[in-house]
Protein backbone atom coordinates (compact mmCIF):
# COMPACT_ATOMS: atom_id res chain seq x y z
CA UNK A 1 0.00 0.00 0.00
CA UNK A 2 2.85 2.34 0.87
CA UNK A 3 4.43 1.62 -2.51
CA UNK A 4 1.25 2.81 -4.24
CA UNK A 5 1.22 6.02 -2.19
CA UNK A 6 4.87 6.65 -3.11
CA UNK A 7 4.10 5.93 -6.76
CA UNK A 8 1.12 8.29 -6.75
CA UNK A 9 3.13 10.95 -4.92
CA UNK A 10 5.98 10.51 -7.40
CA UNK A 11 3.49 10.75 -10.27
CA UNK A 12 1.97 13.97 -8.86
CA UNK A 13 5.44 15.51 -8.51
CA UNK A 14 6.24 14.64 -12.11
CA UNK A 15 2.88 16.05 -13.32
CA UNK A 16 3.59 19.26 -11.44
CA UNK A 17 7.08 19.50 -12.97
CA UNK A 18 5.62 18.79 -16.42
CA UNK A 19 3.04 21.57 -15.95
CA UNK A 20 5.72 24.03 -14.86
CA UNK A 21 7.92 23.04 -17.79
CA UNK A 22 5.03 23.38 -20.23
CA UNK A 23 4.17 26.82 -18.87
CA UNK A 24 7.82 27.91 -19.12
CA UNK A 25 7.96 26.62 -22.70
CA UNK A 26 4.82 28.60 -23.62
CA UNK A 27 6.35 31.73 -22.07
CA UNK A 28 9.59 31.26 -24.02
CA UNK A 29 7.76 30.64 -27.30
CA UNK A 30 5.62 33.74 -26.75
CA UNK A 31 8.72 35.80 -25.97
CA UNK A 32 10.42 34.47 -29.09
CA UNK A 33 7.48 35.34 -31.34
CA UNK A 34 7.03 38.76 -29.74
CA UNK A 35 10.70 39.65 -30.10
CA UNK A 36 10.72 38.42 -33.70
CA UNK A 37 7.69 40.54 -34.60
CA UNK A 38 9.02 43.64 -32.84
CA UNK A 39 12.46 43.21 -34.39
CA UNK A 40 10.91 43.05 -37.85
CA UNK A 41 8.53 45.98 -37.21
CA UNK A 42 11.22 48.44 -36.09
CA UNK A 43 13.28 48.39 -39.33
CA UNK A 44 10.09 48.62 -41.37
CA UNK A 45 9.00 51.62 -39.28
CA UNK A 46 12.32 53.39 -39.85
CA UNK A 47 12.05 52.85 -43.61
CA UNK A 48 8.42 54.02 -43.54
CA UNK A 49 9.41 57.23 -41.74
CA UNK A 50 12.22 57.92 -44.22
CA UNK A 51 10.01 57.26 -47.24
CA UNK A 52 7.23 59.40 -45.74
CA UNK A 53 9.67 62.27 -45.19
CA UNK A 54 10.90 61.98 -48.76
CA UNK A 55 7.36 61.95 -50.12
CA UNK A 56 6.37 64.93 -47.98
CA UNK A 57 9.20 67.13 -49.24
CA UNK A 58 8.86 65.86 -52.80
CA UNK A 59 5.15 66.67 -52.80
CA UNK A 60 5.75 70.13 -51.33
CA UNK A 61 8.32 70.83 -54.03
CA UNK A 62 6.06 69.46 -56.73
CA UNK A 63 3.10 71.51 -55.50
CA UNK A 64 5.16 74.70 -55.41
CA UNK A 65 6.58 73.98 -58.87
CA UNK A 66 3.14 73.28 -60.33
CA UNK A 67 1.80 76.42 -58.62
CA UNK A 68 4.54 78.42 -60.32
CA UNK A 69 3.59 76.92 -63.68
CA UNK A 70 -0.14 77.56 -63.16
CA UNK A 71 0.42 81.10 -61.88
CA UNK A 72 -0.98 80.66 -58.34
CA UNK A 73 0.77 78.64 -55.61
CA UNK A 74 -2.43 77.06 -54.31
CA UNK A 75 -3.25 75.62 -57.75
CA UNK A 76 -0.23 73.36 -57.39
CA UNK A 77 -1.41 72.12 -54.00
CA UNK A 78 -4.91 71.49 -55.38
CA UNK A 79 -3.43 69.54 -58.29
CA UNK A 80 -1.30 67.35 -56.02
CA UNK A 81 -4.28 66.80 -53.68
CA UNK A 82 -6.51 65.84 -56.62
CA UNK A 83 -3.86 63.37 -57.80
CA UNK A 84 -3.75 61.72 -54.38
CA UNK A 85 -7.51 61.54 -54.00
CA UNK A 86 -7.66 59.87 -57.42
CA UNK A 87 -5.03 57.33 -56.38
CA UNK A 88 -6.91 56.76 -53.10
CA UNK A 89 -10.16 56.06 -54.92
CA UNK A 90 -8.48 53.65 -57.33
CA UNK A 91 -6.73 51.82 -54.48
CA UNK A 92 -9.91 51.61 -52.45
CA UNK A 93 -12.09 50.20 -55.19
CA UNK A 94 -9.63 48.04 -57.11
CA UNK A 95 -6.82 47.03 -54.75
CA UNK A 96 -8.37 47.11 -51.25
CA UNK A 97 -8.81 43.32 -51.01
CA UNK A 98 -5.36 42.61 -52.43
CA UNK A 99 -3.65 44.99 -49.98
CA UNK A 100 -5.63 43.59 -47.05
CA UNK A 101 -4.78 40.01 -48.06
CA UNK A 102 -1.09 40.82 -48.48
CA UNK A 103 -0.83 42.48 -45.07
CA UNK A 104 -2.80 39.69 -43.39
CA UNK A 105 -0.56 37.02 -44.95
CA UNK A 106 2.58 38.91 -43.90
CA UNK A 107 1.41 39.11 -40.28
CA UNK A 108 0.43 35.44 -40.21
CA UNK A 109 3.77 34.40 -41.72
CA UNK A 110 5.63 36.44 -39.11
CA UNK A 111 3.65 34.84 -36.29
CA UNK A 112 4.06 31.28 -37.60
CA UNK A 113 7.76 31.68 -38.42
Amino acid sequence: MEEQENAIENLLVRVEEYGKSSLELIKLKTLDKSSDIVSSVIPHSVVLILVSSFLLFFNLGLALWLGEIFGRPFYGFFTVAAFYILIGIVLHFFMHKWIKKTIRNYIINQMLK
